[in-house]
């Protein structure tokens, strides 16, 4: 299994490490290629998004036959997701898109997390050899050179004779290495909830935990609420509190998968916010931000065109049914008259 995962991990840091490298050239800031990294992730999964949507938008078409099967059906839990999911794979309702954006967030976690912690072996470029030595020469454990060179890099920059030694003998160039800074904090830093009393450097870096979860949490809360089964779902929990023997809306299981995935990792994010570099922490700021946009654009590309095509429907369907009372009380009124 080792072997397979390796196979994986390691092309997949590369090209990650290649790619941030290929963005710092061209911001020539370490944040802002941060930034700029998460926005296109983010960004490629917003069709994703927009196919979630759309099996959204369907399943909430089929409320009225999902509703008469679960009356049909209300103490048989199997039989009622059974003809439920014929149902959605019928009308093409059926999306496992809600699953994979969060399987695929957590995924990317490992080799963005890889980058961050070594950064000048994959964005630097310096050789995992060199950044041993370098590692040696500073009194580090050179085990970890290929895969945490944080510790380097904070000595590097607190000692100028240790980085002018790694110079001279040629383990690093000027230019490798970076400024690892934004907005005046230090992105290798991790954040500690006890340092900051001791160190004020580590005062600032608090914030991102915070922005972390404010950001993540405020998305999935736009997403739910941008839902457009939302407000009935919402009436329909407050009526069954008023009526419990009324029937409750079940959800599918795709849809409780992703609901849970969605609550449980921002819980995940804040732990590991403490335990890994800042720069971690600001990926998972703009990818909050990028979670609240796509939100937005789903809901007015999506969601909100097909809240206006229903009250249209229903509009229509009310006058209908106004004609059709018209017409039977003129009928009646003309028997009467006879």
């Amino acid at each position: 299994m080792g072997i397979i995962v390796q196979l994986f991990e390691n092309p997949l840091n590369e090209m990650f490490g290649n790619f941030t490298r290929i963005l710092f050239d061209f911001f020539g800031n370490y944040g802002l290629a941060i930034i700029a990294l998460t926005v296109i992730i983010r960004g490629l999964l917003i069709p994703f998004n927009i196919s979630s949507q759309r099996s959204m938008l369907k399943n909430q078409a089929l409320s009225a036959k999902i509703t008469e099967v679960q009356k049909k059906y209300p103490n048989d839990k199997q039989k009622r997701e059974e003809e439920i999911m014929r149902l959605q794979q019928e009308n093409g309702a059926m999306s496992i898109s809600g699953c994979i954006i969060p399987v695929i967030q957590i995924f990317l976690i490992w080799p963005i997390f890889r980058v961050v912690s070594a950064p000048l072996r994959h964005i630097s470029q310096v050789s995992v050899a060199n950044i041993e030595k370098m590692m040696d020469l500073a009194g580090l454990d050179s085990s970890k050179a290929a895969v945490d060179n944080i510790q380097l890099i904070q000595r590097l920059g607190q000692d100028s004779n240790l980085l002018q030694k790694c110079i001279d003998k040629g383990y690093i160039a000027m230019g490798q290495f970076m400024d690892l800074n934004f907005l005046g904090i230090d992105l290798t830093m991790t954040p500690s909830i006890t340092k900051w009393t001791s160190d004020p450097a580590y005062l600032p870096l608090l914030m991102i935990p915070i922005l972390v979860v404010a950001t993540s949490v405020l998305s999935i809360m736009l997403a739910n609420r941008m839902k457009p089964d939302y407000k009935a779902k919402k009436e329909a929990k407050a009526n069954q509190k008023v009526n419990p023997s009324a029937i409750s809306v079940q959800a599918d299981s795709t849809e409780r998968t992703a609901l849970i995935m969605n609550w449980v990792f921002p819980v995940i994010m804040l732990i590991s916010c403490f335990t890994m570099p800042a720069a971690m922490g600001l990926y998972w700021i703009i990818g909050g931000i990028m979670g609240i946009i796509t939100q937005v654009v789903v809901f007015f590309l999506l969601t909100r065109p097909y809240e206006n095509k229903k009250k249209e429907l229903e509009a229509q369907k009310e006058l209908a049914i106004e004609a059709l009372k018209t017409a039977k009380l003129v009928v009646s009124n003309g028997k009467k008259k006879k």
